[in-house]
Order: C-alpha cells, then structure tokens, then sequence
C-alpha cells in the first residue's frame, strides 16, 4: 500500500540515478508527482516523463538524464515564509545555489527561487540536486 506517492516516486528516481538505469516505471501517480516532474523537467534533472492509461491510475514512464546526485520528499511537509528559504536551503541543499526545493504555494507547485521572486510562501515537499 502506497502512503506517499511522491516519497516513492523521488526514491524510485534516486535508486535508478544511483544504478545508471535510464528509464523509469512507476504505478505511483498523482497530481503532485506529475507537477513536481514538470519542475524536475524545466529545471533539466530528467529528460520526459509519460503518462500511460492502464484503467486505474495509470503508469509514468521516466525518462532519467543521469543528472541527480540526491533527490526525496521532505516530510513533515515545512510551511515555509518567502524570507525563510535560506534555513532549509542550508537543511537539504548541499550547496547554496546548488539544487532546488520544490515547493506547493498558493499559484502551484515551483521551485524555492520562483517563490522567492514572486515573494510566496508555502510548503516544503521536495529537494533535488
């Protein structure tokens, strides 16, 4: 039984990334997982993904760019003020610069430096780099 679909999904990735497998397949979906996988996308972490119908949730297949040293789900899920990103840049961030929170606000689900510019809070659900 999945709790987290997201959690699985991150260390699915991580597990495959670690392995140099190139593709990814995966039941686990949601409308979380597939925006956080727009992020990863725009941000050049994973190449595609696809959502393929099977009569229940469906299956994503992952397509990997072998560029992810470390990727999870944060949990408890931080809520998070604008000015307050450098705290868990620091907490989940190797470096800062280096890598993204994903984050869900109140105009969808972004990357920490979005929210920053756009000066929105939210909560905390992912870290990648």
């Amino acid at each position: 039984m999945n709790n987290d679909n997201l959690a699985n999904v991150l260390s699915a990735i991580s597990n495959h990334e670690k392995v140099s497998k190139p593709q990814l397949k995966t039941k686990c979906n949601s409308t979380v997982v597939t925006r956080v996988l727009d992020v990863l996308r725009t941000e050049q972490y994973i190449e595609s993904y696809d959502v393929e119908a099977d009569g229940r949730a469906g299956i994503i297949t992952i397509n990997l760019k072998a560029q992810i040293n470390g990727c999870g789900a944060i949990k408890p899920r931080f809520a998070v003020k604008a000015t307050n990103f450098t705290k868990f840049e620091k907490r989940f961030l190797p470096a800062q610069g280096f890598g993204v929170l994903i984050v869900s606000t109140p105009k969808g689900i972004m990357t920490h430096e979005q929210a920053k510019q756009q000066n929105l809070g939210g909560k905390l659900l992912a870290y990648c780099y």
